[in-house]
């Protein structure tokens, strides 16, 4: 059994008895920025909730053992914020899922960028959701959408906005301009990329990371997680 989490980002108990459906919620949770543990039974899920450090549930209604309705019922008065996911897309299910409480209920299968969205929107409106990024001297409060640099406030357009969240939780990573383009805006422009180089470009200008947000020449971006060094040894 997961140990209680210390942890200063959001902490996300996944319920699914699926492997490939949980580690798929797993990896899109690291990239946004959350931790996250899995238990494959409704059993299982009750004895987390209960006594895991969780700031939210992502609740499969058919469990083994016990269903996800079943889990809601039997975490009576505990007050972490539950995100039904499942296959039943009829009202009925959708109507008692949020009758019982819950925050959400999103129905297989999703996009990862939706996924994202609603858990941001559910831990907001549950004041679980104060996430802080950070790069060299850049601050990114996500949920008021602020960013500093050096302590002095940056004005950022909301796309601007979050293609630097997407950036700085993914740093290192050459990230191509059609995967910038489904992340941040959400669907495909047709091949027509030129939008994201507009942003980046903008982004270099604000941020002053003309030496750190490189160009992967045919492909796309890499944020670097350290600037190069000014005074390089093999240089002669």
């Amino acid at each position: 059994m997961p140990q209680p989490h210390t942890h200063t980002q959001p902490h996300v108990l996944i319920v699914e008895d699926d492997e490939n459906i949980a580690h798929m919620i797993e990896a899109t949770l690291s990239i946004g920025g959350y931790t996250s543990s899995v238990c494959g039974d409704g059993q299982s899920a009750l004895a987390e909730i209960s006594s895991g450090d969780y700031d939210l549930v992502l609740l499969d209604v058919m469990l083994p053992k016990l269903d996800g309705f079943q889990v809601f019922e039997g975490k009576g008065e505990n007050p972490t914020p539950v995100i039904f996911l499942t296959a039943m897309d009829d009202v009925p299910s959708k109507v008692k899922g949020l009758r019982m409480g819950a925050e959400d209920y999103i129905v297989k299968p999703f996009e990862a960028v939706e996924l994202l969205a609603r858990i941001e929107v559910a831990l907001r409106r549950t004041h679980h959701g104060t996430v802080a990024l950070s790069y060299q001297g850049i601050t990114v409060e996500v949920d008021k959408h602020e960013v500093t640099l050096d302590g002095d406030a940056v004005i950022l357009t909301p796309k601007e906005f979050d293609l630097l969240v997407f950036f700085i939780r993914n740093v290192d990573i050459a990230l191509t301009r059609e995967r910038l383009l489904s992340a941040v805006w959400g669907y495909s422009f047709g091949g027509e990329t030129r939008t994201v180089d507009t942003h980046v470009q903008q982004l270099r200008k604000k941020l002053g990371l003309h030496d750190s947000l490189l160009t992967i020449p045919r492909l796309g971006y890499r944020l670097e997680s350290q600037k190069p060094s000014c005074e390089n040894p093999g240089d002669s």
